[in-house]
């Protein structure tokens, strides 16, 4: 049962009916202020995408989409997105988005070889978002006043929740820390990346670790990242301290995109040169997009968050293994 956390006494405060409420009240508020702060347009998205496209994330490379032949088109394989890092830069370009405007969506995905525990799901809901920017604010400048306008909106979303719940506690600090993850890992050299991340995310409570997909001095990397869509240099994940679980939660991976030098760069360090011959890693190549910063927001991961929840399947109706199943009914913990 290493898969399954379960915290002593826990009890979630709000019944199946009240949590899905709770729900609606997070994303709501979150969604509103997110767009607000970042200037961002609700658009719609697709849930699968051509394979030749190149559209598709390819996440850290190994895993598996979900796939499908349409029938009255041949039998044409699509597959279920990953997520939408790559589709949201053409679709500003489409959409006719300007320098400091923006889009979000609501992304749903299925990802087939996802380990569930506590915080993972084979269905992933998050928000996705992107906003266009010059070349010459793709810098770290750039990178951290953003990454301070998305915590902005997880600071207000625990405000406005910790007024409608008594039950939740504000704990997320007034300022984000910013660190490498080679300064991490200069830091904490006898710990993995995640024990890393707990340990320093512990003592700042909400902290941006910056730089992740390169490889460390160490000879590693912190974490796998595709080479089409961040900057290595110029990227990171928000992780928040969650003490119902007393763990390190990561609520967003997000950055500065590549452009065409730092593309063709990755490309060849992943080995997978390949793939400048798809029709997106081309138009960027020809720079035929426009340079943005954008990133991935998990709806289920901020819910679980405000609402202090133990497990990610109280927020989000998925699939989990008989065992996890039947531990967490004996465990007080109420799967959708």
């Amino acid at each position: 049962m290493k898969q399954l956390i379960i915290p002593d006494g826990y009890a979630s405060p709000l019944s199946i009916r009240e949590t899905e409420v709770a729900i609606k009240e997070v994303k709501d508020h979150f969604e509103r202020s997110l767009a607000k702060n970042l200037h961002l347009t609700r658009v719609s998205a697709p849930l699968f995408v051509k394979p030749e496209s190149g559209l598709n994330d390819n996440l850290n490379g190994v895993e598996r989409p979900v796939s499908f032949g349409i029938r009255e088109q041949d039998d044409a394989n699509v597959e279920i997105v990953h997520s939408l890092a790559k589709w949201k830069r053409y679709a500003l370009k489409r959409y006719g988005f300007h320098s400091g405007e923006g889009l979000y969506t609501d992304m749903s995905a299925i990802r087939r070889d996802e380990d569930t525990d506590n915080l993972h799901s084979i269905y992933v809901d998050q928000w996705d978002w992107e906003k266009v920017i010059s070349r010459e604010e793709r810098n770290d400048e750039t990178l951290e006043y953003t990454v301070r306008k998305v915590y902005a909106a997880l600071k207000e979303t625990e405000h406005f929740m910790a007024r409608r719940y008594n039950y939740i506690d504000e704990i997320l600090p007034d300022e984000i820390t910013f660190i490498t993850s080679q300064e991490l890992e200069d830091m904490y050299p006898d710990s993995d990346p995640k024990e890393r991340e707990y340990l320093f995310a512990k003592k700042k409570k909400a902290i941006f670790i910056k730089q992740i997909g390169k490889t460390l001095a160490s000879g590693k990397k912190h974490d796998g990242r595709a080479p089409d869509y961040d900057d290595w240099d110029l990227n990171g994940d928000i992780i928040v301290y969650y003490p119902v679980l007393d763990i390190a939660l990561e609520l967003s991976s997000m950055g500065i995109r590549v452009d065409e030098e730092s593309l063709a760069r990755q490309l060849t360090l992943a080995g997978c040169e390949d793939r400048a011959h798809l029709d997106f890693q081309k138009s960027l190549l020809n720079g035929e997009l426009p340079y943005t910063v954008g990133g991935g927001i998990g709806q289920s991961r901020i819910c679980m968050f405000y609402l202090r929840k133990a497990h990610i399947g109280e927020v989000q109706s998925s699939i989990w293994p008989d065992d996890i199943s039947k531990a967490a009914v004996e465990s007080g913990i109420h799967l959708l």
